[in-house]
C-alpha cells in the first residue's frame, strides 16, 4: 500500500513538469520568471491547448527562445507578448481579450450551459408530470407461448 501511494505522489509531482531546457534558462532569476509569465499564456501552435512553457514541440522551444531573447534585448512583458501576436495572431494568446471577434467565444460557454440547464429541467419536469407506464397482463396464447419458449 506504501509504495502505491508512493508511486502515486511521485506521479502527482511530475504533473507539472515544464518542458524548459536548461539551455533556455536565463541566468538572471528574475528575468526567468518574467519569461515563465510570459510563455505560460502563450499557446504552442502545434500542441493547440498547451502552453509554449509545457510543450516539447520544437516551435514551442523557439518561441520560448525568442521571448527570452526579446526580454534580454530589453522589451517589457507587453512588447514581448504585443510582438509574438504581431507575429504569429491573436491564436497564440491562451487567453485571448475579450473584443468584437472573440466575443463570441467568451460568451458562447456560459449560453450554451444555460442553455442545457434549461433543457434539462424542462426534460425533467415532464418526466415528472408523465404518467406511470402501466403493466399488462399477458393473454392466454402469450402466456403459452412464453412457457414454450421457457422449455426450450
Amino acid at each position: 500500500m506504501r509504495v502505491l501511494a508512493a508511486l502515486i505522489l511521485s506521479l502527482m509531482l511530475a504533473f507539472p513538469a515544464v518542458a524548459v531546457q536548461p539551455d533556455e534558462v536565463l541566468p538572471d532569476p528574475v528575468m526567468e520568471e518574467r519569461a515563465r509569465d510570459i510563455s505560460a499564456g502563450l499557446r504552442c501552435i502545434v500542441c493547440r491547448n498547451e502552453s509554449i512553457d509545457e510543450s516539447h514541440a520544437e516551435l514551442a522551444r523557439e518561441l520560448r527562445l525568442l521571448v527570452r531573447d526579446r526580454l534580454v534585448q530589453g522589451d517589457s512583458d507587453e512588447e514581448v507578448v504585443a510582438y509574438i501576436v504581431d507575429r504569429y495572431g491573436e491564436y497564440v494568446l491562451l487567453s485571448p481579450p475579450m473584443r468584437g471577434s472573440t466575443i463570441a467565444l467568451w460568451l458562447a460557454a456560459p449560453v450554451l450551459l444555460l442553455l442545457g440547464l434549461g433543457l434539462s429541467v424542462v426534460y425533467i419536469r415532464r418526466r415528472a408530470g408523465a404518467p406511470a407506464p402501466t403493466e399488462v397482463a399477458l393473454n392466454e396464447d402469450e402466456a403459452a407461448r412464453l412457457k414454450e419458449i421457457l422449455r426450450e
